[in-house]
């Protein structure tokens, strides 16, 4: 079906040809200039969706949820959120280069559909010793966002901290994710959680000091905490870039990795043996809880924060094994929800509107549908490491047109690659008014023959002098591995 053409700048023709023009003008550049969001915000979810808060464990960052800031907007301590893990949240938010929310309870993990919780609106999952197995749609979901460059932050328990007493604690549950879903169940992370009740342990992180976990942003890691936890074997033949970080006491290589990380797809995964080192010791009222987060004889904060940001892409070198080519998801601003920012767009492109619906968000990127002769741009340049072999760039697009011709593409939306000079090196598509349809489709393209180059992506769309034609962009990825 049509959507409905865009009367904002058909408006302001109306009102110059009243002597309007420079009041409809001001409108506009006060509309356009307000962008959704920080330019620079990592999305993260916190998991309460599977027994997080069973018996004594509290691992919530606020009681107020999906989104902590309900309960104070501007935390200044762990105090300020009700949940064990407060200092946790607290910390990303005061940088201000975070977005948190949590999963409430009675909800379900999915990915690529339209909830404000959806995977595909954050860039890191954080499943804190959930304590009832995912169901099969949710480990597909799962495993989908981490193989299309999502990290996922998995923290574990001892064997037997089964807190809801269902038959399952949370080595057992993450197991069953890692060995009996959909996607890859032939050990995608190249690990296994041990059945293992560590009484109590400091164990010592590796040296490397050019780990991003280990010597990142918000300190550098030496030693974590074990309160009754397990431990990792790890298992590279399986998956090469797994890398055991922190090791129980008298352990290395591949038995007894407390703290590891390894890759997906595109995406990112970090282990942790115990839900001691994340708890900070206040939370509900009635919980027994153990302040591990502030334990003066480990330095678990800085290893939960550095994995955070790891994990969400804003480091440099963490689990890959020392490969030069870290598989991250490039493109900036890739689901628009930042607003104007980092992609070069012809005015009122990048928009909120709410005549042509987001497939995820509120922001996309609508080139033409105003009626009238127009060309819109949206670009971005972008870097591919030449040490990459996959360079996978997709996008979802919905067209819909009221042109009435089967035969003529009266109205075009190209895709290119240019060198940074502009010249042209490929048209990948042409798509026209003749492929409007109702609903997005995902399209893909190979960009992998433009390793070791800085190249421009560019969608130009061209539409004629009568009835619209709307090329509407959203959910963008360039996936290097």
């Amino acid at each position: 079906m049509p959507g409905s053409r865009r009367f904002r700048r058909r408006l302001t023709t109306g009102l110059a040809g009243l002597g309007l023009f420079v009041t409809a003008a001001a409108l506009q550049v006060t509309t356009d200039a307000t962008p959704a969001h920080a330019a620079t915000t990592h999305r993260v979810l916190f998991d309460n969706a599977h027994a997080e808060t069973a018996g004594n464990a509290d691992w919530i960052v606020s009681t107020s949820q999906p989104d902590p800031l309900g309960q104070n907007s501007s935390p200044t301590s762990e105090t300020s959120w009700t949940g064990a893990l407060s200092s946790w949240g607290v910390a990303l938010q005061k940088t201000g280069s975070y977005s948190l929310k949590t999963l409430p309870s009675g909800s379900s993990l999915s990915y690529g559909g339209s909830t404000a919780t959806d995977l595909a609106n954050f860039d890191t999952l954080v499943l804190p010793e959930p304590n009832t197995l995912f169901t099969t749609a949710e480990k597909t979901a799962i495993m989908n966002f981490v193989k299309n460059g999502g990290g996922l932050f998995m923290i574990s328990d001892h064997t037997g901290a089964d807190r809801n007493s269902d038959g399952y604690d949370a080595l057992e549950i993450l197991n069953d994710l890692m060995t009996n879903n959909s996607v890859d169940s032939t050990d995608p992370f190249g690990f296994s959680i041990d059945t293992l009740d560590v009484g109590s342990d400091y164990p010592t992180a590796i040296s490397d000091s050019s780990n991003a976990v280990l010597n990142g942003s918000f300190g550098k890691v030496t030693k974590s905490l074990i309160a009754d936890g397990t431990t990792a074997t790890l298992k590279p033949a399986d998956n090469s870039s797994v890398k055991g970080l922190v090791y129980r006491t008298g352990y290395s290589g591949n038995t007894g990795a407390f703290f590891a990380t390894s890759t997906f797809g595109s995406g990112r995964v970090a282990f942790w043996g115990d839900s001691s080192p994340i708890d900070d010791g206040t939370g509900q009222s009635g919980n027994t809880l153990y302040d591990g987060w502030n334990d003066t004889g480990a330095t678990n904060a800085a290893l939960a924060l550095n994995a955070t940001a790891w994990l969400a892409g804003t480091g440099t070198s963490g689990g890959g094994g020392g490969t030069t080519c870290t598989a991250s998801q490039l493109l900036g601003n890739n689901g628009f929800e930042s607003g104007n920012t980092v992609w070069s767009a012809s005015s009122g492109v990048i928009t909120n509107s709410s005549s042509e619906a987001a497939r995820t968000g509120s922001y996309k990127a609508w080139l033409d549908g105003y009626g009238t002769a127009t060309t819109d741009t949206l670009s971005q340049s972008v870097t591919i490491p030449a040490a990459c072999t996959t360079a996978a760039l997709s996008f979802y697009l919905h067209i819909d047109t009221a042109e009435t011709t089967t035969s003529t593409a009266y109205d075009t939306l190209k895709v290119q690659v240019l060198k940074s000079s502009g010249t042209v090196l490929s048209t990948l598509a042409t798509y026209s008014n003749l492929n409007a349809a109702s609903g997005y489709t995902q399209r893909s393209f190979s960009l992998a023959s433009y390793a070791g180059q800085t190249v421009t992506l560019k969608f130009t769309g061209v539409e004629g002098s009568t009835l619209q034609t709307s090329f509407v962009l959203d959910d963008t990825a360039l996936n290097v591995s």
